[in-house]
């Protein structure tokens, strides 16, 4: 199933909603999705969450109000205002009223005193004089009882206010820590203390505190998630240019290499041996064509192809590049194509760069290397340069079919549909029985109608899925593709039946059971079912990296913090590119945020 191609998949991926508003669609929120929660939503697509920032906004969003426990303050935290200024109480704590009984008159007074001097910091503050300000709550701080541990906390957060305006981030975090400590859920001082950890560069402890928050206030605060959102986005980049430099080459499944290479039609190294590869005296006696084959390392490597014995093709491949042998840019295109499926693109490059230099070379070998290098461009999130490379597969080779097909998904992604579909047009016009490329027509005219949300074109889109499967029965990207337009359209039985499907044409295609285990978590909200489908694709394929990162975002819906975070290491291991890894880094770091809260604050989102 081609879903499991690098391309393909991001098409697949294309669809994903980035604000968890819809399914399948570009964002817009199509007919049917009503009140799933988000987590259900994101996960019914069947492609990575990119949802930004990570696991930690997957759960249902239930409203939720926090109690108004008799804040001092005049308006509390309002959802979406910027924290500046001071107030006159904290979130209370449980049981710190003030005490009646003997010597409660003395404690009033210092208290009185105390807020008499916040007050009057308080008018400093509003006046933009933060210096007096500062002095006025430090007299505060001096003057409250240190039982009164939440008019203690209002001070210090509101000191520390007055210190944010001034830009001392070292003081701002000081004394958010102290109002923290008097008060362990004081949402203004963690999320102050968040601020000034990310001007601080401290990204995980910002994280931690934003992460509270985020519970605090039941995800409704924009301000705060999209605090988190930027610090996991810069520690996932982070994390994941250190890791990626450094990483062990992996070779991906022999499964995940044959649907890759099932892609392209009009790939020279992906043909049978020997087609075209004798001397120019055209052998024909067995022996002689052993003979050749024994003296090239291309041909070897072709062999090794053939026996599905991936890891010796590299080395192969270079002893015919060495020797500067008559297969050389052969040599150098296989090369290049196994240094990307490995997920080194920069050893893929200068490969991918000679064999398309070589003029005298055979044009399906250049356009192939063009086609590659454009589908890496865009993975490194590189639009023009992807284009230029496709284009310019298309002026030297315009009848190659595979141009179109690969060109016709990079404009999906770009979210040029008409020219999508024109593309696919033309590759059905020269390959007709190109089932793959009707069924990526059909893909794409379903999302222009879906996003549109215009009910005719989606009727019109699914009928051409039903004319599709029904001219290439044995097309399992036609049936998958069809079963997430029938998950968009709420028809999850059918849906079901067309991942039956992909299973029957491919049993060992890992990624249609975990794309069947999602629908049974939006279809039944079946967890264990869904569960025990996405572990059968792992068994299936232990290099399943998309089914480990949907089984950790599962476990952190769970709760099972821990699970979740062993998941996404494994992902990390087989990300095939910087930008995949630093996303996974991004959800792994949500988890263990929200492991470091639960034990600093006792606090858990809701779970499943």
């Amino acid at each position: 199933m081609a879903a499991s191609k690098p391309v393909e998949a991001a098409v697949v991926a294309a669809a994903a909603p980035s604000s968890g508003s819809g399914v399948g669609g570009g964002g817009t929120a199509g007919p049917g999705t009503g009140g799933l929660p988000r987590w259900q939503l994101a996960l019914a697509v069947g492609a990575p969450l990119l949802l930004g920032a990570g696991a930690i906004y997957l759960w249902s969003r239930q409203q939720r109000r926090r109690e108004s426990r008799g804040r001092g303050d005049a308006s509390g935290l309002k959802r979406n205002s910027e924290r500046k200024t001071p107030e006159g109480r904290a979130s209370p704590a449980p049981g710190s009223g003030h005490p009646e009984g003997p010597g409660a008159h003395l404690d009033m007074n210092s208290l009185d005193r105390a807020q008499a001097a916040k007050n009057k910091g308080n008018k400093y503050f509003k006046a933009g004089k933060y210096e007096q300000a500062i002095q006025c709550y430090t007299e505060a701080i001096s003057l409250c009882p240190t039982e009164k541990n939440v008019d203690l906390s209002t001070f210090y957060q509101n000191r520390a206010a007055a210190f944010e305006q001034l830009q001392k981030w070292k003081e701002v975090a000081q004394d958010c820590t102290k109002a923290v400590e008097l008060n362990p859920k004081y949402v203004k001082a963690l999320f102050r203390r968040a601020k000034a950890h990310e001007k601080l560069d401290n990204k995980k402890e910002c994280l931690e505190d934003v992460t509270a928050v985020c519970i605090l206030e039941g995800f409704q605060n924009q301000q705060s998630m999209l605090l988190a959102d930027k610090v996991l986005k810069l520690l996932g980049k982070e994390k994941a240019k250190e890791k990626y430099k450094n990483r062990e080459p992996l070779m991906p499944s022999p499964q995940f290499i044959k649907s890759y290479f099932s892609s392209f039609t009009d790939d020279i190294i992906s043909q049978p041996m020997l087609k075209g590869e004798k001397s120019d005296e055209d052998k024909d006696k067995e022996g002689e064509a052993l003979e050749v084959k024994e003296n090239s390392g291309y041909l070897k490597a072709k062999q090794y192809m053939e026996e599905e014995n991936y890891d010796k093709i590299i080395s192969e491949c270079s002893k015919e590049i060495d020797a500067e042998g008559k297969y050389m840019a052969e040599a150098l295109l296989l090369r290049a194509t196994f240094y990307l499926l490995i997920g080194n693109a920069n050893a893929a490059k200068p490969d991918l760069d000679k064999v398309i230099s070589l003029k005298e070379a055979n044009v399906k070998l250049r356009a192939n290397a063009l086609i590659k290098r454009g589908s890496m461009y865009m993975q490194q999130q590189q639009p023009l340069l992807s284009t230029q490379d496709f284009n310019m597969a298309a002026d030297i080779d315009p009848q190659n079919a595979d141009v179109y097909h690969h060109r016709g998904q990079l404009k999906i992604l770009l979210d040029q549909v008409e020219e999508a579909v024109a593309d696919f047009d033309e590759c059905i016009r020269l390959r007709p029985e190109s089932a793959l490329a009707q069924a990526q027509k059909c893909f794409a005219l379903y999302r222009q109608a879906y996003t549109g949300n215009n009910s005719s074109q989606i009727q019109a889109a699914m009928k051409g899925f039903e004319e599709v499967i029904k001219k290439f029965p044995r097309c399992a990207e036609g049936y998958a593709l069809y079963a997430q337009a029938l998950t968009d359209q709420q028809q999850f039985g059918k849906a079901d039946e067309m991942y039956d499907k992909c299973i029957d044409l491919e049993p060992d295609n890992a990624t249609t059971y975990v794309h069947k285990g999602l629908l049974q978590l939006q279809w039944k909200q079946d967890l264990d079912r869904g569960l025990e489908l996405i572990s059968k694709a792992i068994e299936i394929d232990n290099k399943c990296d998309f089914a480990y990162e949907t089984m950790g975002t599962i476990e952190v819906q769970r709760g099972n913090m821990e699970k979740a975070i062993d998941m996404f290491n494994k992902a990390i291991n087989l990300a095939k590119s910087e930008m995949e890894m630093a996303h996974l880094y991004s959800l792994c770091d949500a988890a263990h945020a929200q492991t470091e809260v639960a034990k600093k604050y006792g606090l858990k989102p809701p779970t499943l």
